[in-house]
């Protein structure tokens, strides 16, 4: 039905009022922004584009954090009585708000949530302007700001869906100069972050994009789709570069895929939640995961470079500069999760340009950024085998000297818990486990064993969740510390025949598939018959916070990380596993959640002591931010939204009293 004329004239006339008043408020931010200090804001999702999460801010440090008092929060999701069917009915559940961290320019807050994307005052978390989308979800970890060209007004990028969106960040509408209207179709989707070197976007790869439904396909099959990455020019959406995570024929590489088994491969994409930049040398840094199928490799003999490799291409061209590979011939699925932490290192009179990669293999390596060469040496340690048909087992895999595993990475039964560290029952349970089951534990890299020929099955420590998740690490570059979580958390199994493999599905299944061989874990029971729960059968702590000194590869301080409320006084620090990461600033605190007892909390930087803690009703699986607002007050960020109940996920921001 056509509308009357008046009324589309009055539409019009209040949506002009309303894009005024927005451009006005945002006029105001910028206004005052160019006085602000230029360590006041986090402009990106790591802090800066080289991932060290590192503030200089002071306001907040070890002799006032123990006051911080909440001073705003905002509900990420939408309004009671709203529906949106990408929440009410998520495609995944646990990639809605979970791992959203904002981002702070120029005085302004913005940061997904839900199905829109927000600018907030940072002061007060009152709304500058939302956009909402028309399907799915928006990012469920951040944004990223590019400041425009001088001839195009800055703009916010975000993914969702297959899909690059494009904002203009001083209203919040399409970009209309982007893409088709503001929307760029990806080729390859992507759920992290993107990161923007001068004008060029550089993404990173997964197998669906944020509302879509979360798939692995190489944890089951070797085809599907592509892993490789791409980069695009912030004004247009034009592609500039893509890159082969699995080498084509001619290509550094290629070599090392028998039997054609790069073909039609999947896998091998960079599911980092962000990227690393050196501005200085023009150079992204990609971590590449592993190829399909994630834990059977005897279709594609060879160490299938680039998986579980650090990369380091030419920002602006996408060319090849150099690669270090974390894991030879990936069968754990430790798919090398976040990107490197840039840190310069003093060693013998010298600076180092350096970089730190961790992952779910629990080692750190610290490479020299401009040629990828081990500032502290590796070793070769021999690759067990099993007895898995047609596997390929590499020779060796590569082992850092410094500094030593950031989790447990082998076990006996010398390592079990103790009645001292749980309870008499829960330890003598673990024993009668471990007796009866016999686990194989060869020590980093223990390989499958092939289930129909009788043997135990295998323990690989860490499991195929770290070990060092997507938290990845946060660097002071004042002290030269590296800092990083990790858990201990095993998987079991055994290589089996596919019962779904045959001749009509050979081009989908593959012969063999991994079956799980239980957990080692036990019920604990306290002297009064309680229960405590399942807990594991390995010594504690089960999760921790740590520092390195870059310069000379040596633990400074080790910490548990987080409680188990359930167990006796004088034994709940056992540390709590979750995901998660942290963050550092000059004022001497490291800033991290990642754990599952729903609390937040502040170390000191040179110690490891614990100096705050809050609790929230979910728990932290994000990364914290720090910034200055426009008041002058120093304010700590973060998302609480995981595991928790009443629709109530939140960013929390504190600030002194």
């Amino acid at each position: 039905m056509r509308l009357p004329c008046d009324w589309r004239k009055s539409d019009v006339m209040r949506a002009r009022v309303i894009l005024c008043v927005i451009v006005s408020a945002f006029a105001a931010h910028l206004v005052q922004a160019q006085q602000r200090p230029a360590d006041a804001d986090w402009p990106t999702y790591n802090r800066d584009l080289a991932g060290t999460r590192y503030s200089r801010l002071t306001q907040i440090n070890t002799t006032n954090v123990s006051t911080l008092v909440q001073a705003w929060s905002y509900r990420l999701r939408p309004e009671p009585g709203q529906s949106v069917p990408a929440i009410d009915k998520p495609a995944s559940s646990f990639e809605m708000f979970q791992q959203v961290t904002p981002i702070v320019v120029n005085g302004v807050m913005y940061l997904p949530s839900g199905n829109r994307v927000v600018a907030l005052e940072p002061e007060t978390g009152k709304e500058i302007w939302r956009y909402e989308l028309p399907e799915g979800l928006a990012s469920f970890r951040g944004v990223a700001y590019w400041p425009g060209d001088g001839t195009l007004p800055a703009r916010i990028f975000f993914t969702s869906l297959r899909k690059l969106i494009a904002l203009r960040a001083d209203t919040g509408a399409l970009a209309r100069d982007f893409g088709d209207g503001g929307v760029l179709d990806l080729e390859i989707p992507y759920a992290g972050v993107p990161v923007i070197y001068r004008n060029v976007v550089l993404m990173g790869s997964n197998f669906f994009g944020p509302g879509e439904r979360h798939i692995g396909p190489h944890l089951t099959t070797s085809r599907g789709e592509k892993g490789d990455v791409h980069a695009y020019d912030a004004r247009t959406g034009k592609k500039v570069w893509d890159f082969h995570t699995i080498p084509r024929p001619g290509e550094t590489g290629h070599d090392t895929w028998g039997n054609d088994s790069w073909k039609d491969r999947t896998g091998n994409n960079v599911w980092s939640f962000t990227l690393t930049v050196d501005e200085q040398r023009g150079l992204v840094y990609m971590p590449v995961s592993g190829p399909g199928m994630n834990y059977y490799g005897g279709d594609r003999p060879g160490n299938n470079l680039f998986s579980n490799s650090t990369i380091a291409l030419d920002a602006l061209t996408g060319r090849l500069k150099w690669h270090f590979q974390n894991i030879r011939h990936e069968i754990w699925d430790y798919n090398l999760p976040p990107a490197p932490g840039l840190i310069d290192i003093r060693k013998d009179g010298k600076t180092i340009p350096a970089l730190a990669q961790v992952g779910k293999s629990a080692f750190m390596f610290i490479l020299n950024r401009e040629t990828g060469v081990p500032i502290h040496g590796v070793d070769e340690r021999p690759q067990a085998k099993a007895d898995v048909p047609g596997e390929w087992y590499p020779p060796t895999q590569p082992i850092p000297k410094k500094p030593g595993p950031l989790a447990r990475v082998s076990m006996t039964r010398n390592d079990l818990v103790t009645p001292e560290d749980t309870t008499p029952a829960h330890a003598e349970a673990c024993r009668a486990l471990w007796d009866k089951v016999q686990f194989r534990n060869d020590g980093p890299y223990t390989p499958w064993n092939y289930r129909p020929n009788g043997g135990p099955p295998s323990l690989a420590f860490p499991g195929m969740t770290g070990g060092v998740n997507w938290g990845g690490t946060a660097t002071d570059p004042e002290l030269g510390y590296i800092f990083v979580n990790s858990k201990d958390e095993p998987s079991t199994g055994w290589i089996a025949p596919n019962p779904r493999y045959n001749e009509k599905t050979k081009d989908t299944e593959f012969p063999y598939v991994h079956q799980s061989g239980g957990t080692l874990s036990a019920e604990a029971r306290d002297a009064d018959g309680r229960s405590l729960g399942t807990l594991p059968c390995f010594r504690p702590p089960w999760a921790s916070l740590m520092a390195v000194n870059a310069a000379t590869g040596e633990f400074v301080w080790r910490v548990p990380l987080g409680v188990n409320d359930a167990m006796a006084d004088g034994k709940k620090h056992v540390g709590s596993p979750g995901y998660g990461g942290p963050m550092v600033t000059a004022g001497g605190l490291v800033f991290i959640g990642a754990t599952r007892d729903r609390r937040f909390r502040a170390f000191d930087s040179r110690t490891g002591k614990e100096l705050w803690s809050t609790r929230f009703d979910y728990n932290v699986t994000a990364i914290p931010i720090t910034y200055l607002g426009r008041n002058g007050k120093q304010y700590v960020a973060v998302t609480a939204a995981t595991n928790g109940q009443g629709n109530n996920e939140s960013l929390h921001v504190f600030a002194l009293p």
